[in-house]
């Protein structure tokens, strides 16, 4: 069970059949012994795909605690055992199964510290709401946090039709941007109406502020504890992608000072990466892009979504994104039809309700409403 936590269930199951083959041995025990066992093995190993609740580990315990009985009471048939001896090795292998179950699930903090994991249990403790480090940006960037929870909508339904880990996915992107806390009013969709802290700031410097928020956040990763599969989402997110925007502007503004400056690299422009080593980290990259970049449609409509997100993956796919991740074209193509779908969903329309006719006050008497 350990194992299969840990690492992998094939691994988990194949450690655990040598195992039995060798305390089988030692014990000088007959087949019917390691098939005990073996049944066990097989039923923690299957069984233990994700770990996403408590009531799991001993859900599993009951379920192998009942395989081992069935087991026994098999063993002890074909060798002609006495009824009241089965009886009492079945009792005894289905309180070893159930006791298994509770055993590790008191020490799974232990093995989540001691191999250095993430079981599901603890990403979705992150997910609260409550967690001190989302409360905080909740209070202190409002914006960024609710892009946060439409970006992990989207993330996670595109990561299940992809096979791809859409648990890792959500909670990650609810901290892809904490880094933005520190500079909050810099960021769009933290600023008020007419409020643009970037006017006065030259193009360079508006690029750092900017970027910041993935080293900062990184920072903040580390100071509040997040788990170290959440980090990668907060450092590769950006990849290496060019800020257009700044970049133009300062393209404009160094036509405006005259050609004896010297020429604006596109590459001063970009996140310094690294790009996305993992599918899930993809996966949150278009994401992210698909919802900012929506909320500039005049009208969202589902050809317009589609074409938006299109442009999005093929630009990030030629300018190399995706080159050290093992994610497919035919992944990318269902990722976008994913992405085109929820965002269709978040931006559907709705029936306008007509507004109730004014009634026309009696001759004679009051315009205002009887009490009722």
């Amino acid at each position: 069970m350990i194992l299969a936590v840990a690492y992998d269930q094939r691994f988990a199951i194949g450690v655990a059949t040598m195992h039995g083959v060798l305390v089988t041995a030692a014990l000088d025990q007959g087949i019917g012994f390691f098939l005990i066992i073996w049944v066990g093995v097989l039923t923690c190993g299957f069984l233990l795909d994700e770990v996403r609740s408590r009531s799991k580990l001993v859900e599993v315990g009951g379920l192998t605690a009942l395989a081992m009985i069935l087991a026994t009471i098999a063993a002890g048939a074909v060798t002609y055992e006495r009824a009241s001896y089965i009886l009492d090795n079945a009792i005894y292998t289905g309180a070893a199964g159930l006791a298994v179950g509770f055993a590790v699930l008191g020490i799974l903090p232990f093995i989540e510290k001691a191999f250095g994991i993430t079981t599901g249990m603890t990403l979705l403790e992150l997910a609260d709401a409550s967690q001190p480090l989302l409360r905080r940006l909740a209070l202190e960037a409002p914006g960024t946090y609710n892009h946060s929870l439409q970006v992990a909508v989207l993330a996670e339904a595109a990561a299940e039709v992809v096979g791809a880990d859409a648990l890792l996915c959500r909670v990650a992107a609810y901290y892809h941007d904490i880094g933005k806390i520190n500079k909050a009013d810099y960021f769009v969709e933290n600023q008020g109406e007419g409020h643009n802290r970037h006017i006065h700031l030259t193009p360079s410097m508006s690029f750092h502020i900017i970027t910041g928020h993935v080293k900062d956040g990184v920072a903040l990763a580390r100071e509040y504890n997040l788990p170290p599969e959440v980090v990668p989402f907060i450092q590769q997110h950006h990849g290496t992608t060019l800020i257009e925007y700044f970049y133009e502007k300062a393209k404009k503004r160094h036509d405006q000072l005259g050609p004896d400056e010297p020429e604006i690299s596109e590459q001063n422009f970009r996140y310094a990466g690294p790009k996305p080593k993992t599918r899930e980290v993809a996966i949150l990259m278009l994401a992210d892009a698909a919802e900012s970049a929506s909320r500039t449609l005049e009208e969202p409509t589902p050809v317009a979504l589609e074409k938006l997100v299109r442009s999005l993956a093929m630009k990030r796919l030629m300018d190399g994104q995706f080159e050290e991740c093992d994610l497919t074209l035919r992944d990318l193509a269902t990722i976008e039809k994913s992405l085109v779908k929820t965002l269709a969903g978040i931006y559907h329309g709705r029936i306008a309700y007509p507004s109730a006719p004014q009634q026309a006050a009696p001759t004679g008497g009051s315009a205002a409403s009887p009490a009722a």
